[in-house]
């Protein structure tokens, strides 16, 4: 897609990371993410050394922080789960802002912040410095298996085209002087949430029928032997 939406996630750029394999920078990912996975819980100090290690690779990227500030809001639901964590945990209790919250439960809040938050920005990094067509070839150089690709590949094509048709979901409220981010039109905002759901699924069915018809068989590669 051109426009706007053709690049929701990926930053257009010449930066040495731009030019690196896709099927190198996923290695690359995978392993950090590995890395930081292995670190301990109680060992929060440890997670300074991918942060300062991702921070640096954004940095050599040329990748903008304007561009993934905003895209950040996807590691909302990890932010909230973290909140909520110290209150809900057992263990000793330690008081915090007249709140008395679990300290195990705080321990476990601040790593997987941290893990998250570590993960959030190396996946949008990858994201802004390769082509959705980059990590579908970066995916089949790697032998993952061909459904896999086929999946990924679809999932990456129709999110900008499902993105594209909320955010015009989203004029056209706005024209009509609704203004999503205000509670009271929330009920509005969720029951077109609800219709575009239904019209992703029904895009969906209609594009696999139209790949049956076509002699498409799921999990070969098109134009491949049966």
């Amino acid at each position: 897609m051109s426009g706007a939406h053709g690049h929701l996630w990926h930053h257009p750029g010449d930066g040495p990371l731009h030019r690196t394999p896709a099927h190198l920078k996923l290695v690359a990912l995978v392993a950090v993410m590995l890395a930081v996975v292995a670190i301990p819980r109680e060992q929060l100090a440890w997670h300074v050394v991918p942060a300062v290690a991702v921070a640096a690779v954004v940095l050599v990227s040329r990748v903008p922080p304007r561009h993934i500030a905003p895209r950040m809001l996807v590691e909302t639901p990890f932010v909230v789960f973290a909140l909520l964590v110290p209150f809900v945990a057992t263990g000793p209790r330690v008081d915090v802002l007249g709140l008395a919250l679990s300290e195990p439960g705080l321990v476990a809040a601040g790593a997987f912040l941290a893990k998250a938050t570590i993960g959030v920005v190396a996946s949008l990094t990858l994201a802004a410095t390769t082509t959705a067509q980059e990590l579908v070839d970066g995916l089949t150089r790697l032998r993952v298996p061909a459904l896999l690709v086929q999946i990924t590949g679809f999932m990456l094509r129709y999110l900008e085209v499902v993105t594209g048709e909320m955010g015009r979901m989203t004029v056209a409220m706005r024209a009509r002087g609704l203004e999503p981010r205000r509670p009271r039109h929330w009920p509005v905002l969720a029951r077109s949430l609800g219709a575009l759901f239904i019209r992703s699924y029904e895009r969906g069915e209609r594009v696999h029928l139209a790949m049956l018809a076509r002699g498409h068989v799921p999990g070969r590669a098109p134009g491949g032997s049966r």
